[in-house]
């Protein structure tokens, strides 16, 4: 500690030299941790794409980052710095006197001791923002380096369209970025000139200093030729300019705007050129100024007024006739840009009566229709097939199709994933969280056109350990849709296994444990990378906890998206991935595009807007597409994930995308051909949805290919509200299905979709669309018909329902209302409608709804307990799908049946007395059910075999919740016969579950759950 003189005395401060290096110290060691954060995350990186085998991908993004921000940092900061160096250096000796330069006195003695601080920070700043920004251009700049031919050329210029997909957007970020480094560089010379005396704006005498005056107009030059270059790029960009009739060139654009932006920059260049000159040549200096104030009026007058003259004046009278070459165009490149061209159209005179040669003829694609609603049946299978409460299935199911006995079944699919919230909160600490609860277990399956007696599901795949149709596979989760955020797994060989494999009543622990055997992870033994996760993670546990040892491999970025969108930045996902059972493997499939906003002439529309549905808008477990604006789609990549050891497959699907062909350029071999895909996976790719919605919504007005009738937009569609759901807006979403198509001989897996008029202030169907959705079992080689669109288009004249009108019929039905309401049972249970389903059928369209019955209980979960059908303005509605198709056509809608076991294929018609006994019969087993499981609960609970107990008590809720449903049934099926609905079949006073043990009676669960 020292003093200082004071007229105080002294006093003590502390010591200059001490306090002068604290700040320095405090801003390296910031530095340095910032540092060290970047270098963990980038690391981290690195290993986490060394393990899935695409580090190529991550160095080449990386790189081209680096480099453009260090081109634009240098080139933005080197052009401002420059800038400030000459204005100071090219002042005034002596700042000219006057009362302006009297008041800047006091700026410039502030300033100075700061200058070169200012003259190197500025630059900085905005460099560090430059680079930024250019290095969000690294996909623009990859395309460009990588570009290729499209081989077609677009109508208005003849130019090939590549040139507007992948030269174009580089050229215009080229101009905007020079622009904005000259604009920025002539407010650092103006600021510097006016501050130091070479440029005044009071005062007589000369305003500008002969340096202040080279170096200002040599910048306005240079930042009008900039301009002169966007306004002539600005002529291709209209190629892809939206307006409400279409995107690109109106007869507008064409004969005024083109000419316009050609003459402004023919100007712009001019005025730049008297800029140069007037730089050097004083007696010049007044004349560019006016061209400038000439080039502004020109962008009025030229650039505005003009072009909306001859839009009022011109083209307003004669819209139809003078747009007529430009709609025409914009319909060509919108169905050839989003897979339109080949679509088949076939207008569809619908019936409201089916003949009966035609409706034998369509009978035997019936048996195929499914039933089971994947948005519905989520909670049915968890409370079947959850088996413990750590497990979880998505609340809304996929679709998938498999060869059981040699014959193709569509099927409700799902896994069975960890869901580590719902465990026991006793149990949740680090080491169970992250070390012991780290994967899910198995595929559960069932047929989409089979339920049981009282309105289950039939599996065709279930249980743990798994047992079913699929065969042997792995069935171990790893890598799932609701992963874990990271577990470490994985143990040297002979250490007794750490990971929750499979509940186990039968082991002391109630489990059977198990050791990952895969290399889907990152090797996390030395202290060096399990810090570096420490600090990813922020989580002290990874580097201090004993159980992390030499073999430990960390699992993270676990769900299929995220791995396929970091090993695969430039394609767009389907916000819809499923599993399948593909040779021995459960595999996540991904449908990937390529997209561009670029097609010149095409319609542009939001992803987002476009894939939005019912389903998206009331699930998690579905996406819509991000908010992003095309006007080119195509499916080019089919990407797969496995569960087990998280690998990632890319198969080539569209080998004529040029825009893919661009990106297997800049990322070669990590593409795979399509020859790669085995017959197994080939057997389970499907069309993907989120292509079809964006179709469809195109379709909606590009069913039109007239240029006339598009102008006049009477004969355009729209997509129909989901007539099931509650909320307004809510698109109904496309249903995969197996139909017949008219015209076609046989059924196929397909997507499908309903178009009624737009407007929607009538609902009748003017449209169906259906896509060939099934690629086949060829390795390597989808079917031929695969991706075929058929559009049925409906007569004007023809009045056919459309959903919205179907669901308010089946509402407002006497008969069906009076049933429904006795399956509802006032707050016991609720009626829940599945997808109103449409297929073409005996020359008219069928619809079909299966009707589920949940209880009110917390472990309810809907069955499937009724069908309506819908055809012409005939209603049916039974226990299966053959009784109420009979009630519309008669014993000749009975198909074959296909059911299997136990199970209720839905095709055995059982309507009027029949429909009684089947009720009364599924009541019974359903009483016969409960007294079994109040027996075995009895049992248990004398023997003290408290799992058993909890089994059967399970057992009992769910044999009351059937036989409540069943007994609604019975009285809706008594009714509908016409017959007084009588005393239902009594079980023995103990199955009441009045009689039943006392759950308090049993001990604390001890066995895991």
């Amino acid at each position: 500690m020292t003093y200082e003189r004071d007229p105080r005395g002294p006093r003590p401060v502390l010591n200059k030299r001490r306090r002068g290096a604290l700040a320095p110290t405090l801003i390296t060691l910031g530095v340095l941790i910032v540092l060290g954060l970047i270098a963990s995350q980038m690391w981290t990186e690195v290993l986490w794409y060394q393990s899935v085998g695409f580090t190529q991908v991550y160095r080449t993004e990386l790189v081209t980052k680096i480099i453009l921000f260090l081109l634009g940092a240098l080139l933005m900061g080197a052009v401002v710095a420059v800038s400030l160096i000459v204005g100071y250096r090219s002042r005034p000796i002596y700042a000219p006197v006057s009362t302006e330069q009297v008041g800047l006195d006091r700026y410039r003695e502030s300033i100075e001791p700061l200058r070169r601080l200012v003259g190197v920070a500025v630059p900085v700043v905005l460099g560090l923002f430059a680079g930024s920004a250019a290095s969000q251009q690294w996909q623009t700049v990859q395309l460009w380096l990588h570009r290729t031919p499209f081989g077609e050329k677009d109508p208005q210029f003849n130019l090939d369209i590549g040139f507007f997909v992948f030269t174009l957007p580089w050229l215009q970020f080229l101009v905007s970025f020079l622009t904005a480094a000259v604009f920025l560089s002539a407010i650092a010379a103006l600021v510097t000139h006016y501050l130091y005396g070479g440029l005044r704006v009071q005062g007589g005498g000369q305003r500008l200093t002969s340096a202040a005056r080279i170096h200002l107009f040599v910048l306005a030059g240079s930042f009008l030729v900039l301009r002169g270059l966007d306004y002539w790029l600005g002529r291709y960009a209209l190629s892809v300019k939206d307006s409400r009739l279409i995107t690109g060139l109106t007869y507008t654009d064409a004969n005024a705007g083109l000419t316009s932006r050609g003459v402004l920059a023919g100007i712009a260049v001019i005025i730049a050129l008297l800029f140069i000159v007037a730089a050097f040549v004083e007696r010049w200096r007044l004349i560019p100024l006016y061209g400038t104030a000439l080039l502004v009026v020109s962008a009025i007058v030229i650039g505005g007024i003009y072009p909306a003259a001859v839009q009022r004046f011109q083209v307003q009278p004669s819209a139809q006739e003078l747009e007529r070459a430009y709609i025409d165009k914009n319909i060509k490149a919108t169905r050839a840009a989003y897979g339109l061209d080949n679509i088949k159209t076939e207008t569809y005179d619908a019936q409201s009566e089916a003949d009966e040669a035609d409706l034998r003829k369509s009978a035997a694609s019936i048996p195929g229709i499914r039933l089971q609603d994947p948005s519905l049946v989520g909670p049915t299978f968890s409370q079947l097939q959850q088996i413990k409460q750590y497990y979880s299935f998505a609340d809304t199911l996929d679709v998938d199709k498999y060869e059981i006995d040699g014959e193709t079944r569509d099927a409700v699919v799902a896994t069975r994933e960890l869901n580590i919230d719902a465990a026991p909160e006793a149990q949740r600490n680090w080491v169970n969280d992250h070390i012991v609860y780290t994967h899910g277990y198995g595929m559960v399956a069932a047929y989409g056109n089979e339920r049981t007696a009282d309105g289950r599901p039939v599996f065709l795949e279930s249980s743990i350990p798994t047992t079913g149709k699929l065969g042997e596979y792995e069935p171990r989760i790893y890598f799932g849709e609701n992963s874990p955020n990271y577990s470490i797994v994985g143990a040297p060989e002979g250490a007794a296994p750490q990971e929750l494999d499979i509940p186990d009543d039968t082991a002391a622990s109630g489990q059977q444990n198990y050791t990952y055997t895969g290399e889907g992870g990152v090797k996390v033994g030395s202290t060096l990378r399990q810090l570096l996760y420490s600090i990813k993670f922020q989580d002290q546990n990874i580097l201090l906890s004993k159980q992390v040892n030499s073999e430990s491999q960390i699992l993270y970025d676990r769900t299929p998206r995220e791995r396929v969108e970091k090993v695969a930045p430039f394609l767009t996902l389907d916000g819809d991935p499923y599993p399948a059972v593909v040779d021995g493997r459960i595999t996540w499939i991904i449908d990937a595009y390529t997209t561009t906003s670029q097609y010149p002439y095409s319609r542009t529309q939001t992803l987002e807007d476009a894939t939005s549905d019912s389903i998206t808008a009331t699930t998690t477990a579905v996406a819509a597409l991000d908010n992003t604006r095309v006007n080119y789609i195509r499916n080019s990549v089919k990407a797969t994930v496995d569960a087990y050891d998280g690998s990632v497959k890319l198969y080539t699907w569209d080998n004529d995308d040029p825009i893919l062909k661009a990106w297997t350029k800049v990322f070669p071999n990590t593409v795979e051909p399509m020859s790669s895909i085995s017959a197994d996976l080939m057997s389970h790719l499907r069309y993907p949805e989120d292509l079809f919605k964006v179709q469809r919504e195109l379709l909606q007005q590009y069913h039109v290919t007239d240029a006339n009738a598009f102008y006049s937009q009477q004969d355009f569609w729209t997509v129909p509200d989901d007539p099931t759901k509650t909320q307004a807006n809510a698109l109904q979403p496309p249903y995969y299905l197996t139909l017949q198509m008219p015209g076609t001989d046989t059924t196929n897996f397909s997507l499908t979709s309903t178009f009624i008029p737009a407007g929607r202030s009538r609902s009748v169907l003017t449209g169906f669309l259906a896509v060939d959705a099934d690629a086949g079992k060829e390795k390597g080689k989808p079917r031929d018909d695969y991706g075929q669109m058929r559009l049925l288009q409906l007569p004007k004249d023809t009045v056919i329902s459309g959903p919205g009108q179907v669901q308010n019929s089946f509402n407002s039905d006497p008969d069906v209302s009076y049933l429904l309401n006795q399956l509802q049972r006032g707050n016991d249970s609720s009626v829940q409608r599945g997808n109103l389903l449409t297929l073409p059928l005996a020359n008219g369209l069928l619809y079909v709804q299966p009707v589920y019955v949940r209880g009110s209980g917390s472990t309810s979960y809907p069955l499937l307990q009724k069908v309506l059908v819908s055809f012409g303005d005939k209603i049916g509605f039974a226990d299966d799908l053959d009784g109420a198709l009979d009630q519309i056509f008669g014993e000749a809608s009975t198909g074959d049946d296909s059911g299997d076991g136990d199970g209720d294929s839905g095709t055995g018609g059982d309507s009027g007395d029949s429909g009684v006994t089947t009720a009364q019969q599924r009541l019974q087993n359903a009483l016969d059910d409960l007294q079994k499981a109040f027996t075995a609960g009895r049992t248990a609970q004398q023997n003290n075999d408290w799992t058993a107990y909890g089994e059967a008590q399970k057992d009992l809720e769910e044999a009351i919740q059937r036989a409540t449903a069943a007994e609604a049934a019975l009285e809706a099926a008594q009714t509908a016969a016409g017959a007084t609905p009588s005393a239902s079949p009594s079980a023995s006073p103990s199955a009441s579950p009045a009689a039943s043990p006392s759950p308090a009676a049993s001990p604390s669960n001890t066995s895991g759950e």
